[in-house]
């Protein structure tokens, strides 16, 4: 579905008077989407994980408009449909980054770096440098304590800097 286009937002069953997720969904979709799509290597489980988790949102949004950060739920949601998804899976995934053309993303030997790292980390990466979220948020959208987020960022980082040939 184009999330820009309200007639298909009118034919996923939303309306104006949505009372406010029409609008929440316009403005979060495509983003959420690429961040899940970044944490999991996958154009088309990303984007599944972005439509299963806003369809989620929809049917709570009574309580989920009114969280300080809904698309940060949105994203934890997505994550952990996709992780789930990633479990079951009886071969193994495909690399991160095989030839894939991702619209606005950073240059593939980034991404290949970004991609190897655990998921947990990854996750906190796009978090925090792809949504451009701070900590406090990072931490409240992942469920986790802000000493941890700290923590997986900086191990993160290092390891990108070991990946990428920066030095330390």
């Amino acid at each position: 579905m184009d999330e820009s286009d309200p007639v298909s937002v009118k034919r996923a069953g939303l309306s104006p008077d949505d009372d406010g997720f029409a609008a929440f969904y316009r403005a979060c979709r495509t983003e959420v989407a690429r961040a899940l799509i970044l944490a999991t290597g996958d154009r088309d489980l990303g984007s599944e994980a972005a439509d299963e988790a806003l369809a989620r949102a929809l049917e709570r949004w009574a309580d989920v408009k009114d969280f300080e950060n809904p698309q940060g739920w949105v994203f934890r949601v997505g994550l952990n449909w996709a992780r789930s998804r990633l479990r079951r899976r009886s071969m193994p995934a495909t690399p991160f980054y095989e030839g894939r053309h991702f619209d606005e993303l950073p240059e593939p030997e980034l991404l290949e770096a970004v991609g190897q790292l655990p998921f947990d980390h990854r996750s906190v990466v796009i978090a925090r440098f792809f949504l451009d979220w701070s900590i406090e948020q990072t931490a409240q959208a992942l469920d986790l304590p802000e000493g941890t987020v700290k923590s997986r960022q900086v191990r993160a980082l290092k390891r990108l800097q070991r990946k990428l040939g920066g030095s330390e």
